[in-house]
């Protein structure tokens, strides 16, 4: 597959709320394999679509759990609260304390467009809430509290 270049803080595609997918198809799943690549790569938890200059509804997760892909996906319920530290591979080398659901409940397509439900706790949460964001135009800066530059601590 490929590897794409990840889009950095002050293209205008970050800021831009993301385009529904319409229907699930062959460059859909194509897309959804690089960014699966791209994610690897990059060694990150998470990746937005318009992360890698794409304006369409599609992450990918991977917090050690294994890989979830998700297509137009939507928080249909949050439940607690925590703080914790975020980064983002569209912001290297920064990092900010973010408040975020404890719980969230996501409802996506999968890669064969089947609806699903996920619930979701702790690391995953998190990372599930950063990526839909990016969908919205939302960055975690915009959100973050305590914005610093990236310790060998918390790298």
């Amino acid at each position: 597959m490929a590897v794409y270049k990840i889009v950095e803080i002050g293209d205008e595609i970050l800021k831009e709320k993301a385009k529904p997918v319409k229907s699930i198809n062959a460059n859909i799943i194509k897309l959804l394999d690089n960014m699966a690549d791209t994610l690897a790569d990059a060694k990150g938890a998470g990746l937005a679509a318009p992360q890698i200059g794409v304006s369409k509804r599609v992450i990918v997760v991977d917090v050690g759990e294994g890989l979830y892909e998700m297509v137009n996906p939507q928080i249909i319920n949050t439940a607690g609260q925590e703080t914790d530290v975020e980064g983002c591979l569209s912001i290297p080398g920064l990092v900010g304390d973010v408040t975020r659901a404890a719980t969230v409940k996501v409802r996506y397509l999968d890669r064969h467009g089947k609806e699903k439900n996920l619930t979701a706790k702790g690391m995953l949460a998190r990372a599930l809430q950063h990526e839909i964001d990016h969908l919205e135009g939302i960055l975690y800066i915009d959100r973050a509290v305590n914005i610093r530059k990236l310790s060998k601590k918390e790298a």
